[in-house]
C-alpha cells in the first residue's frame, strides 16, 4: 500500500493538523486525540486503504491498520502532518486535557469503581447463587444441610463486598484523587464505624442515638454509610485535598505524624457531621428519580431508558450507572437497572449479528461474528464502534431492541442482586428468575437482529465488497483455469483457488492457552486485530513459528509475515506499550529475515506483572481476513512448535 497517501487521507479526513492535540500510535493502532471531533470524518476514514477500523476510546481516535503497516503510516502521518510524535502516555494526558469537566467526572467515575468490580460481582454472583438456594430449599424443591460448613460459609461471604463497600471505595477513591489509599480505606471503615446504627437496620431500629455537632449548631443522627457510594467519594476526596495541601507545609521531620493524623481526623469529621447527611440526601433523590422513571406504567419509562443506554455507552458516560446499581441494591436489595443494561448490550449483539449473517463481504463477516459474541458476552465496544455504529442502521435497530427488552424487564420487575456483568453470565445474577432473564436476552435480540436485517440492505454493507481477482497468463492451463479454452488466446482468465489448502502455524511461545476474554481488551477479544489464540506463557522467549520476515518491531510485541502468507503478531503482555520496552530484549531487527525457531524476543514476565501488567498474549493472525477460517487449538498447555493456528484459504 502507499502509507503516504493512506496518511495523507486521514489527516485530511480528521480536519488537517490544526485540529490534532497529540498523535502516538501501538503495535496496532493510530491513536489520535482530536481538538474538534465535529470535524472528523469517519466514513471516509474507514474506507481508507488500509485501515481495518476506527472507533473512539478515552478521548482518542484510534484508528487500526495492524501490525507492520501503522508504524510506517505513522511516520508517514507525523511527517505530512508537521507535527511531533508523542508517547502513548503524553497521548493519554493529551486526551485528558481535551475532555470537558462532565467527560472527567465520568471517567474519574470509571478510574475509582473498574478496579472493585470483580469483589462487586464476586458477592453479586454468590448471593444469587444462594437467595435460588434458599428459595428451592424453603419450597421443597431441593434437599440439602444448610447447616453444613460450605452452605453456611457460603452465605457469610454472599454480602462481604456490599458490607465493607465503603472500605473498597475509599481505597480506590484516594488512589484516583492522588491520595494515601490506606488513609481513604480509614474514611470508609469510619464511615461504616460498628458503633454507628448500620444503614440497612435503621427501619427497625427503636432508639437512634444523635449528636450535636459544629459547636452545636446542629445534631445528625449516629447513621452508618453502608451501601452509599456519593458520600464516600466526596469525603475521600476532601480528605486527599486536605493530605496534599500538608504535605506541602508541614515540615518533613513532622509530616509522618501531623499529616495521617489531621487529614483523617478533620475528613472523619466532616464526613458524619454534614458531607454523609447532605449527600445521602443527594444520592437518594437520584435514585429514587430513577426508580420513578423504571416505574411508569407498561414500561414505558424503561422503554425510553433501553433505548438511550447504547448512546451514553458512545459518550462514554456509562460508568457512572454503578452508582445506579449499588445504591439500589443497598435500599431495594437488587438492581432493576442491571438487567436494562444488559438487555440494551445483548440487543446490540443482536444487530450486530443480523450484519454478520447478512454480509457477503468476508473482512466484514469477520469482523461481526466475533463482535456479536463479544455483546453478548457483555462487552459492546466492539460491535458499537467496529459495526453498527460504521453502517448506523444496525445501531439504530439495537436501540430499539434494547428498548423492547428493557420493557419487557420492567414489566415483570425483574432485578440483579449484583453488578458489574450483562450479557449470557448475567443470568448468575437473576437466578430468583431466570426464565425471566432468559425470555429478556431472546426479545432483545430477536427485534434487533430483525430490525438491522430489514433496515440494512446488502447494498450499503457490501459496497466495497472485492471482485474475485482474475489474472493474464500464458501459462494459465498449468495453474489451472476456470475456462480451459482461453489458454491459448492470451486473454485475461479467472484462476481457480484451491480452498481446501490450510496453512498451520506453530505456537512462537510455551505457557497455556487461555480464553481471549482474559486479556480484558475489548480489541483484541473482538477479533479486530484478527483471529489467534492467547497465551499465558511459562518461559521467557519468543520463536519464530516458520521462516519469515519481521515486518514490526514495538518492544513489547513482534509482527512477522512468514513466507508462507500468514501475518502474525506475538503481542507479549496487555498494555505493556506503556512500559517503552522495559524488561523486553529484542533479538531481530525490523526487516530482519528470520528462520523456524529462531529467537526473536526475550521478556522478564516477573518484572512485567510485578509492575501492574496482565502477561496473557495474543497470537494472532492479523491477515485473517484473508481467510475463509482460521481455526485455534483448544485451551490447556502448549509447547513451542506445537500445532496451534490453521489458515484455510
Amino acid at each position: 500500500m502507499d502509507y503516504r497517501k493512506s496518511a495523507t487521507e486521514v489527516l485530511a479526513a480528521i480536519g488537517g493538523s490544526s485540529n490534532i492535540a497529540s498523535a502516538a500510535h501501538c503495535a496496532t493502532r493510530l491513536r489520535l486525540v482530536i481538538v474538534d471531533n465535529g470535524k472528523v470524518d469517519k466514513k471516509t476514514i474507514e474506507n481508507i486503504d488500509g485501515v481495518k477500523g476506527v472507533f473512539e476510546a478515552s478521548g482518542q481516535l484510534q484508528i487500526i491498520y495492524g501490525t507492520g503497516t501503522v508504524d510506517k503510516v505513522y511516520d508517514e502521518f507525523i511527517h505530512v502532518a508537521g507535527i511531533s510524535g508523542a508517547t502513548k502516555e503524553e497521548a493519554k494526558a493529551a486526551a485528558a486535557a481535551n475532555t470537558n469537566i462532565f467527560q472527567r467526572f465520568i471517567k474519574t467515575l470509571g478510574d475509582i469503581f473498574v478496579p472493585i468490580i470483580p469483589a462487586i460481582v464476586a458477592s453479586g454472583f454468590l448471593m444469587g447463587i444462594m437467595n435460588a438456594l434458599d428459595f428451592m430449599v424453603a419450597n421443597g424443591f431441593l434437599n440439602i444441610d444448610t447447616s453444613s460448613s460450605i452452605y453456611v460459609f457460603a452465605n457469610l461471604f454472599s454480602n462481604i463486598a456490599y458490607i465493607f463497600l465503603p472500605i473498597l471505595i475509599g481505597y480506590s477513591a484516594a488512589g484516583v484523587f492522588g491520595g494515601n489509599q490506606y488513609l481513604g480505606a480509614v474514611i470508609g471503615m469510619i464511615m461504616i464505624h460498628p458503633n454507628l446504627t448500620n444503614a440497612w437496620n435503621v427501619a427497625t431500629a427503636t432508639d437512634i442515638a444523635t449528636q450535636s455537632v459544629f459547636f452545636g449548631l446542629w445534631k445528625i443522627k449516629m447513621v452508618g454509610y453502608q451501601g452509599h457510594v456519593i458520600p464516600i467519594m466526596i469525603s475521600v476526596w476532601v480528605m486527599c485535598q486536605i493530605e496534599k495541601r500538608l504535605h506541602k507545609v508541614v515540615p518533613a521531620m513532622f509530616d509522618l505524624f501531623v499529616t495521617p493524623l489531621v487529614s483523617v481526623f478533620a475528613t472523619g469529621y466532616l464526613a458524619l457531621a454534614a458531607i454523609g447527611p447532605v449527600f445521602v440526601f443527594v444520592e437518594n433523590g437520584f435514585l429514587n428519580a430513577v426508580q420513578l422513571l423504571i416505574a411508569i406504567p407498561l414500561g414505558i419509562g424503561s422503554f425510553i431508558m433501553g433505548a438511550l443506554y447504547a448512546p451514553t455507552v458512545v459518550m462514554g458516560i456509562h460508568h457512572m450507572y454503578t452508582i445506579i446499581d449499588l445504591g439500589q441494591i443497598a435500599k431495594y436489595g437488587v438492581t432493576y437497572w442491571l438487567p436494562l443494561a444488559s438487555a440494551a448490550n445483548i440487543a446490540q449483539g443482536g444487530a450486530c449479528l443480523a450484519i454478520a449473517v447478512k454480509s457477503k463481504d468476508p473482512k466484514i463477516k469477520s469482523l461481526c461474528f466475533p463482535s456479536s459474541l463479544s455483546a453478548f458476552m457483555g462487552i459492546t465496544e466492539p460491535a458499537i464502534f467496529g459495526v453498527n455504529l460504521r453502517f448506523f442502521r444496525p445501531f439504530l435497530a439495537g436501540c430499539l431492541g434494547g428498548a423492547v427488552g428493557a420493557m419487557f424487564v420492567s414489566i415483570i420487575k425483574l432485578g440483579a442482586t449484583g453488578t458489574g456483568v450483562t450479557g449470557i453470565f448475567g443470568i448468575l445474577l437473576t437466578l430468583s428468575n431466570p426464565v425471566g432473564y432468559i425470555l429478556m436476552f431472546i426479545i432483545s435480540m430477536a427485534v434487533a437482529f430483525a430490525a438491522s436485517w430489514v433496515l440494512t440492505p446488502s447494498s450499503l454493507i457490501d459496497a466495497n465488497l472485492a471482485t474475485e481477482p482474475v489474472e493474464e497468463n500464458k501459462d494459465a492451463k498449468a495453474l489451472g483455469v476456470v475456462d480451459s479454452k482461453d489458454v491459448d488466446t492470451g486473454v485475461r482468465v479467472e484462476i481457480k483457488k484451491d480452498e481446501n489448502a490450510p496453512v498451520e502455524v506453530e505456537s512462537p511461545l510455551s505457557g497455556k492457552i487461555v480464553s481471549m476474554e482474559e486479556t480484558k481488551d475489548e480489541t483484541f477479544i473482538a477479533g479486530i486485530l484478527g483471529k489467534g489464540i492467547c497465551i499465558i506463557p511459562d518461559g521467557d522467549t519468543v520463536y519464530a513459528p516458520d521462516d519469515g520476515t519481521v515486518i514490526a518491531l514495538m518492544g513489547h510485541a513482534v509482527g512477522m509475515k512468514l513466507d508462507n502468507g500468514v501475518e502474525l503478531i506475538v503481542h507479549v503482555g496487555v498494555n505493556t506499550v506503556e512500559l517503552g520496552g522495559k524488561h523486553f530484549e529484542a533479538l531481530v531487527a525490523n526487516g530482519d529475515k528470520i528462520k523456524k525457531g529462531q529467537a526473536l524476543m526475550k521478556f522478564d514476565s516477573k518484572a512485567i506483572s510485578e509492575a501492574g501488567y496482565l502477561m496473557t498474549t495474543p497470537v494472532l493472525v492479523t491477515n485473517s481476513f484473508e481467510y475463509s477460517d482460521v481455526t485455534c487449538a483448544p485451551l490447556g498447555d502448549v509447547s513451542v512448535g506445537d500445532k496451534v493456528l490453521t489458515a484455510v484459504k
